[in-house]
């Protein structure tokens, strides 16, 4: 065979490769990341249990540990003693408006008995008027009377408040997990004290992943909400798996590429960040690089 047949063939392969390389070149590149969500305590003191380890799975609503409430208890019990004090007060206080009900239908009565006398001369003014001022002093006592009864159950309804305020507080000292998810770090032991917004643990959910890409302008066009994308990630050393993607977010401001994304040369370049959503089948992990290709009329 001639010499410049070879240098044809070869150069036929080098194009033939290149092209090939060309068409199976991903689109974006980024890595995964996860919503994690952490967990602070809502009470201070101390730990009594927190029963949870780095990779469990985790139900919302799950209680899974506790914080001492004993001095929120004992407080609790003393505003409950105040306020059965106060409860036997406003008894005493509706038994002495009975009484003075009583007594003011008894002076009814006597007046209508005056009245009768009077008209048949058998009573005297002074009589009536007696009767007369003895009824406005007593409306006036049960007007008094019914405004401490009042004042008493303003500070019943104060108690209340007391103890609802102290319920919330001790339902805190219970830790809830907010989120179906996988514990990722661990900050806090049974045994240690704790404050207020102190981190205890974080989590996420892990079954649907976000890869974070970066896509240059003259690429957005090719990127929609909800459009599927393949998403690849690393099988091996030398192959690769395809998983289905769906675009959940598109940047609307630019931004320069990365420093870990690119080379330094397209660092400079500015790019529009896209989170694409991804099942996790177990194989992604956060942090775990991946590639993008836009499924296009095109393609």
């Amino acid at each position: 065979m001639k010499p410049y047949l070879w240098l044809i063939m070869l150069t036929t392969a080098l194009v033939l490769t290149d092209c090939s390389n060309n068409n199976h070149r991903s689109d974006a590149y980024g890595s995964f990341e996860a919503v994690e969500v952490t967990v602070s305590a809502e009470a201070n003191g101390k730990i009594f249990t927190l029963n949870i380890a780095e990779g469990q799975t985790l139900v919302t609503d799950s209680v899974v540990g506790t914080i001492d409430s004993g001095d929120l208890e004992f407080k609790k019990a003393q505003i409950i003693a105040q306020r059965e004090v106060a409860a036997i007060r406003i008894v005493n206080i509706q038994s002495q408006i009975d009484v003075q009900l009583q007594q003011r239908t008894n002076l009814l009565n006597d007046r209508k008995r005056v009245q009768k006398l009077l008209k048949d001369g058998a009573a005297t003014t002074k009589q009536a008027d007696d009767i007369n001022a003895n009824l406005e002093l007593l409306d006036k006592q049960i007007a008094a009377t019914k405004t401490q009864s009042l004042a008493v159950q303003k500070e019943l309804a104060v108690y209340d408040k007391q103890i609802e305020q102290i319920d919330d507080n001790i339902r805190k000292c219970r830790i809830v997990n907010p989120i179906n998810g996988t514990v990722l770090n661990k900050y806090a032991e049974a045994g240690e004290l704790t404050a207020y917004g102190k981190p205890l643990y974080n989590i996420a959910d892990l079954s649907t992943m976000e890869l974070r890409v970066y896509v240059s302008g003259d690429q957005l066009p090719e990127v929609r909400l909800g459009r599927p994308v393949n998403v690849i990630i690393d099988r091996d050393k030398k192959t690769n798996r395809t998983l289905n993607g769906t675009v959940s977010w598109i940047s609307n401001t630019a931004e320069f590429t990365p420093k870990t994304i690119q080379t330094k040369a397209e660092r400079v370049n500015l790019v529009y960040a896209v989170k694409v959503k991804v099942v996790n089948d177990g194989a992604l992990k956060i942090g775990m690089p991946g590639e993008v290709t836009f499924i296009t009329d095109s393609k």
